[in-house]
């Protein structure tokens, strides 16, 4: 039996700390309070530092959904329910069934707590679960690492680094390192995430 291709709409995703909203216009003055910090920005391709920069940042993830190439969220703390970073879909392969989680920014006072190891959880369910997806990719910065031993510590294979891969904002060139995750290794994954979840704040830092 064929399998039904994979949705590619809006969604909610709702967890115990944080919830993930479909991006749009309306959060663009959450999304300034919690990204105008240069500290999150050092090793990402990309800064903002005016409110320009960030409207910007809405408009070009919003084209990318309206292309069906990405469905961008934004991460909203849920005890006091403001916006505390974002994060998205990408690179989808709707024929391969293949999808990239990243695009991953939280303010620092939220930085290794629950809110992306929850955040990573939900995002990998409606990708294995929902999806039906084979592989779910992840890259970083090989500067980057916190983020590549985090991809490490829920589970993800490292792959491999593509050498001046990505040219950054400041024209540094950017190597970048591949991990992925497949559906038959996600039953683990989600194992070991949710193990973090009810560890308490020593484990958040996925």
């Amino acid at each position: 039996m064929a399998v039904p291709p994979m949705q590619i709409t809006p969604v909610t995703l709702d967890g115990h700390h944080v919830r993930l909203a479909p991006m749009s216009e309306s959060h663009l003055e959450g999304l300034s309070a919690a990204g105008l910090d240069e500290s999150i920005w050092r090793l990402a391709m990309d800064r903002m530092q005016t409110r320009q920069d960030v409207s910007d940042y809405v408009t070009n993830a919003l084209a990318d959904q309206a292309r069906g190439v990405s469905l961008p969220f934004v991460t909203i703390d849920r005890a006091s329910n403001r916006i505390i970073g974002s994060t998205r879909f990408g690179n989808i392969d709707r024929s391969n069934r293949r999808v990239e989680i990243g695009w991953t920014w939280l303010n620092p006072q939220w930085q290794r707590t629950a809110a992306n190891t929850e955040a990573k959880l939900m995002m990998l369910q409606h990708a294995f679960d929902i999806w039906d997806c084979v592989r779910v990719e992840l890259k970083t910065d090989a500067l980057n690492q916190q983020s590549r031993d985090a991809m490490l510590r829920i589970g993800a294979r490292e792959e491999g680094v593509l050498r001046s891969h990505m040219l950054a904002w400041n024209g540094r060139r950017r190597d970048s390192v591949y991990f992925s995750i497949l559906d038959h290794e996600w039953p683990a994954v989600k194992a070991s995430l949710e193990s973090k979840l009810v560890s308490g704040p020593a484990a958040q830092s996925a």
